[in-house]
């Protein structure tokens, strides 16, 4: 790996660090802190996946923002309705609490590296992330979409990423890989699709999991190609599992990286959601707010 970091700088980002910033129409799902890193957690790891009630169970967990799913197949990704997006800011409004990104996990059902409708999905996210105001869209490559070991499907990815990516660009937003890959692997993908608006969202979990040190692949692959983080357990709370997250945040700082921390799984076996995400919280701010 370390032969191949000069790579890392090919595409930094004219638009330098993301950070925060939320641009659109919709000021109310803006998150306006002077803090460095703003907490969120997924809304399916809190029991409300594509459901806009994940925004009042964010306020009783104390967060500072909600990772909302593009939709389900179910409800053909719901999120791009006007009429949805509405219901979203008006639970921002009330509650305080603002959307931290969008996120299409369906793609692990409906994979974007050989199904049609996953490929009109992130060209639509494009548009619901402008229009609500997020910088960051998740993509998901798992389960059916997996693209480990899978040559075809990679460069299948490619090329729709390469079509999609003009879009991204011109409306300011970030499309984040997030997949069994290792930073090397990711850095493949983006170097061949050649947009500095396509990036890895990192999951540490994910990534221990598969063997790889996180947190050299953290400083690796530097703060031009993560868009942003997910502080994810399997099966423990944060803070009791695989994961050292003080290192994480060493990590982190020695990148400059400055953005959404959000929350996924961390609920251990028969425990309460609620009580396990009010856990969850007070101990990511206890390291990245501290």
């Amino acid at each position: 790996m370390k032969n191949d970091i000069s790579r890392r700088d090919v595409l930094k980002s004219s638009l330098g660090l993301l950070g925060l910033g939320c641009l659109g129409a919709y000021e109310a799902f803006a998150f306006n802190s002077t803090k460095r890193f703003g907490i969120g957690a997924c809304d399916w790891s809190i029991g409300k996946l594509a459901k806009v009630e994940a925004i009042e169970r964010g306020k009783k967990i104390g967060l500072d923002g909600i990772q909302v799913s593009l939709g389900t197949l179910d409800n053909d990704m719901h999120l791009r309705q006007g009429k949805i997006q509405r219901q979203y800011k008006d639970a921002c409004e009330k509650y305080g609490v603002a959307i931290g990104g969008i996120a299409i996990g369906e793609m692990n059902n409906i994979p974007y590296k050989s199904d049609p409708r996953a490929e009109q999905w992130v060209w639509d996210s494009v548009d619901v992330a402008k229009k609500m105001g997020c910088k960051v869209v998740l993509l998901a490559f798992f389960n059916k979409g997996d693209l480990k070991n899978d040559v075809q499907g990679t460069q299948e990815t490619i090329q729709r990423l390469k079509k999609v990516a003009p879009k991204a660009e011109d409306n300011g937003i970030v499309l984040g890989i997030e997949s069994w890959l290792s930073a090397k692997e990711h850095m493949e993908i983006i170097e061949a699709v050649g947009s500095p608006n396509v990036k890895v969202y990192y999951d540490v979990a994910n990534s221990n999991k598969m063997g790889y040190n996180i947190y050299e692949e953290i400083r690796w692959l530097g703060r031009y190609n993560i868009c942003e983080f997910h502080a994810k357990e399997n099966g423990y709370l944060l803070g009791q599992g695989k994961i050292d997250f003080q290192e994480v945040r060493s990590a982190i700082d020695d990148i400059q990286y400055e953005g959404w921390i959000q929350i996924e799984g961390a609920v251990p076996e028969n425990a309460e959601i609620l009580d396990s995400y009010e856990l969850n919280n007070k101990y990511i701010r206890s390291v990245f707010n501290g």
